[in-house]
């Protein structure tokens, strides 16, 4: 088949490699504009778009994929599927009705668990123990399309959100390349999603992840996991705003909500049951640290607490 590939981060970049190794032609790449990105803020190509710059793919960065041009050009194209990772722009029934096979979207869930924006930051937070990858025919509701395929993943105790999706990335890209073979060869059809079974799982904005110390630690366990690498758990100390590291949970229980203390080798912090141990910490404008290494220099006084506050 001839192939249109959609995708943009890191994340992707596995399901467009394979998909370049297999037996279908992929004849062009749709992605993000170009972006500012580092400290100078220079127009930087999507991780995707780096890769099919480099196998000499055709690029097309439309503002919207509602876009004239983009959708006579699509057209002119003429790819019989359109295999979707991680794109980040909303498909248009105009867009939608130009494949024959569609627009096949890998999704990092086991559907209809947690559809939209952030499915596996939203499993991890909840506790789930097994996640997954579904393939899934694009229309025009929310991750709402039939089922072709699914794989699973078990979810560590110690899973990050970055680490849980780089596996899942991998394995989807072989879903998504044996969903495409079965379409080709006709062996594969979609299943309709169950009614039941439906969760949601919105975009984690910045404040959504800061950390909330009147929580229980393991959910401040889950919610700083859930967040790492991105946006990043955090919590304000002294009125500045502090990144922090994946956290371990201990055994005792007399500190107040967000309360410091500072041992010999671990930095503890107060929650709504036993503290938590904190790994590592990032201050604005220096690197991740450990959080001993921190303490040294913050010297947190006797009952001070993240989010500004004082132990009676």
């Amino acid at each position: 088949m001839r192939l249109v590939f959609a995708g943009t981060p890191e994340p992707a970049v596995p399901a467009l490699r394979r998909l370049l190794e297999g037996p279908h032609e992929v004849v062009a790449v749709v992605t993000r504009p170009d972006a500012p990105a580092g400290r100078k803020r220079r127009l930087q190509r999507s991780p995707v778009g780096v890769l099919a710059d480099e196998a000499g793919i055709e690029v097309l960065t439309p503002a919207k994929a509602s876009d004239p041009e983009f959708l006579a050009r699509l057209t002119a194209i003429a790819p019989d599927c359109a295999p979707v990772v991680a794109y980040g722009n909303l498909l248009r029934p105009a867009a939608l009705a130009i494949p024959p096979e569609g627009w096949v979207n890998l999704h990092f869930s086991l559907l209809p668990a947690w559809r939209g924006a952030a499915p596996v930051q939203a499993a991890i937070r909840a506790g789930d123990e097994i996640t997954g990858a579904s393939t899934f025919r694009l229309e025009e509701g929310m991750d709402t399309g039939p089922v072709f395929g699914t794989v699973t993943e078990k979810i560590a105790d110690d899973d990050t959100a970055g680490a849980l999706l780089e596996r899942l990335s991998l394995s989807g890209a072989g879903l998504l390349a044996a969903t495409l073979d079965g379409i080709a060869d006709g062996s594969l059809h979609p299943v309709p999603q169950p009614a039941e079974g439906v969760s949601v799982a919105p975009k984690v904005t910045v404040d959504d992840a800061r950390v909330r110390w009147t929580d229980p630690p393991l959910a401040i366990d889950r919610h700083v996991r859930s967040v790492t690498p991105a946006p990043g758990a955090w919590t304000e100390f002294r009125g500045a705003r502090i990144k922090l590291g994946p956290v371990a949970t201990t055994g005792f229980d007399d500190l107040t909500p967000g309360e410091i203390v500072v041992e010999r080798k671990r930095v503890l912090v107060g929650t709504a049951a036993a503290p938590v141990v904190l790994s590592t910490v990032q201050p604005a404008g220096k690197p991740m640290m450990p959080a001993v290494d921190w303490s040294r220099g913050a010297q947190p006084a006797a009952g001070e607490r993240f989010d500004g506050e004082v132990a009676a």
